[in-house]
């Protein structure tokens, strides 16, 4: 079923009507919203694409090494970290997400959602999406790997601190196939569903709180993130611990999740609420005269 998409007009003057701005958005303008960051970011070229997506790799590594800093400093050495350390450390599993989705950099399971939105509506852009995954996915891995060469090869961490974040890496690789697959897709769809919220905030504030609650979980649950777990991955190659064909095999395993979970879980999910919800507005519960011209009262006065 074909879907036409709206273009977004200029916002209205800040002094015309500011209070229909902070209502709350339907599931359609969101869908465009998502639909119109969709097409400014496939309009961006390679180079481009690129190097945000490098960035992005690295920033990612907040996560891991915010992780790892409270796991180092709150656990006694020749010790095992408790579980309430690592629920600590959890804690600051979100920072590499909301630098990467604030700042705007690319991510490669948030365009699980923005390009493939567009491609439902618009066909034509099914090329320029895989050129976006093509560009992206790499750049990014790329970008974990010099955070990875950053603190395993350099004296800028603390030893104790490396060593923590090589034991994340060495616990996620040595889960089975099958276990990273659908670690990958419950964590492909929670990032996905950030991204949906997120188009939908009104402030950069519920934005921050959103990420942090959606991708705290992530995070709890140890759910695969093909970019924020290869920091910790990598570490532990760079530092002797781990082979290199390990990390490809989860590799592989992961962003499969991923995609499948944020393709299937959320954005088909999303666009079929909006094409078959596209007449909710005509079987809205229409307003009580005498509370219609109430509101009309308040928001004058």
């Amino acid at each position: 079923m074909p879907y036409r998409l709206r273009r977004y007009p200029p916002p209205p003057p800040a002094n015309q009507d500011a209070q229909k701005n902070l209502e709350r958005p339907s599931a359609q303008d969101i869908y465009e919203q998502v639909a119109n960051n969709a097409r400014q970011e496939l309009g961006r070229s390679s180079v481009s694409l690129a190097i945000s997506g490098l960035a992005g790799g690295i920033f990612m590594g907040l996560s891991a090494l915010g992780n790892a800093i409270a796991i180092a400093l709150l656990t006694t050495p020749g010790t095992v970290p408790s579980h309430t350390i690592f629920f600590v450390g959890k804690m600051f599993y979100p920072l590499g997400f909301i630098v990467v989705i604030l700042g705007r950099s690319q991510l490669f399971t948030e365009n699980t959602l923005y390009p493939v939105a567009l491609v439902l509506a618009e066909k034509k852009h099914f090329w320029k999406t895989l050129r976006l995954w093509a560009t992206v996915l790499p750049a990014n891995v790329l970008g974990a790997l010099t955070f990875a060469a950053l603190a395993a090869l350099t004296d800028a961490v603390n030893p104790s601190v490396v060593q923590a974040l090589a034991g994340l890496g060495l616990e996620a690789i040595h889960n089975p196939a099958a276990t990273i697959f659908w670690s990958g897709v419950m964590g492909g769809w929670i990032i996905a569903t950030v991204a949906w919220l997120v188009s939908g905030s009104h402030s950069i504030t519920g934005s921050v709180m959103i990420i942090w609650m959606l991708t705290f979980v992530v995070g709890l649950g140890n759910f695969a993130h093909c970019i924020a777990t290869s920091g910790e991955i990598l570490t532990a190659v760079l530092i002797g611990k781990a082979a290199w064909t390990s990390y490809l095999t989860w590799l592989l395993f992961a962003v499969a999740g991923n995609i499948c979970g944020g393709v299937g879980m959320v954005t088909l999910l999303e666009y079929g609420q909006v094409i078959y919800g596209g007449d909710a507005d005509a079987e809205a519960i229409a307003p009580h005269p005498k509370e219609e011209s109430k509101t009309e009262e308040s928001a004058k006065a």
